[in-house]
């Protein structure tokens, strides 16, 4: 039977190409290996790694309240439900024709709640009907600021006997905010170059920028005092304040 694998010493150039094959099988498998090994030093790197800094400014703007908010209500109880609902209901009418008479407009007075639950009492283990409760609430936007203790004296005339909430804010803050906005980028700029200056190095293209707006003035409760308010007293002197709106920047900077 005949050898497949043919004699080297009989057939030489068969001996030359296997050994030529074994030397390009060779390096193939060093290029791999080493093109493998380059690939898994990359894994997870940028080519190249970019100097930036990021810095934060802030900016404030001192603002004067220009609107007031207030919550007006009137609680009425009577054995008679109709009754009950009659009588809250002419003083509620009355108020809000003498809040629009003071020049604030119907759209700013807003009906909050309207309700009705019975009242009882134990008497012997028993529950008996005492009467009803009727309970109206409004919330009154006062664009005139200089007008909220003649409103507050209104409910007093009126002895409502829900009165509290008041709060002042800023109906339209947007330029408020661009104020404070543009403040946030120069403090922002400025603390950069300073450190760069001190880092000796210098700023390049602005990579990224974000902001925060914590500028909506929260408005603060001023709680009026309701023996303040009873029929012909005099109302407690309300100041407005002022609000401070806010915005921080943040600046990220590439550094040359």
């Amino acid at each position: 039977m005949s050898n497949f694998w043919p004699n080297t010493k009989d057939n030489p150039l068969f001996a030359g190409l296997v050994a030529v094959l074994l030397i390009v099988l060779i390096v193939a498998l060093i290029f791999v290996a080493l093109n493998q090994q380059k690939q898994n030093y990359y894994i997870g790197k940028s080519p190249e790694t970019q100097r930036m800094i990021t810095i934060t400014g802030e900016g404030k703007v001192t603002v004067v309240p220009d609107i007031a908010m207030v919550n007006l209500g009137l609680e009425t109880e009577n054995k008679n439900i109709t009754t009950a609902q009659n009588s809250n209901s002419e003083i509620m009418n009355d108020l809000i024709d003498r809040l629009m008479a003071l020049g604030i407009a119907k759209k700013d007075i807003q009906t909050m709640n309207y309700n009705i639950y019975p009242r009882y009492d134990w008497q012997d283990g028993v529950q008996i009907l005492q009467g009803y409760i009727v309970s109206q609430n409004v919330n009154v936007k006062i664009r005139q600021t200089e007008k909220v203790e003649q409103v507050l004296r209104i409910a007093g005339e009126l002895k409502l006997n829900q009165i509290g909430g008041l709060t002042f804010g800023i109906d339209d803050p947007t330029a408020y905010k661009q104020a404070a906005r543009i403040k946030a980028l120069e403090n922002a700029k400025i603390k950069a170059n300073d450190l760069a200056e001190i880092m000796d190095v210098e700023l390049g293209k602005i990579m990224s920028f974000s902001e925060q707006d914590s500028s909506m003035p929260q408005p603060y409760p001023t709680y009026a005092r309701a023996e303040g308010l009873g029929g012909g007293a005099g109302t407690p002197n309300i100041e407005t304040g002022t609000q401070e709106v806010t915005v921080v920047a943040t600046i990220t900077y590439e550094l040359d």
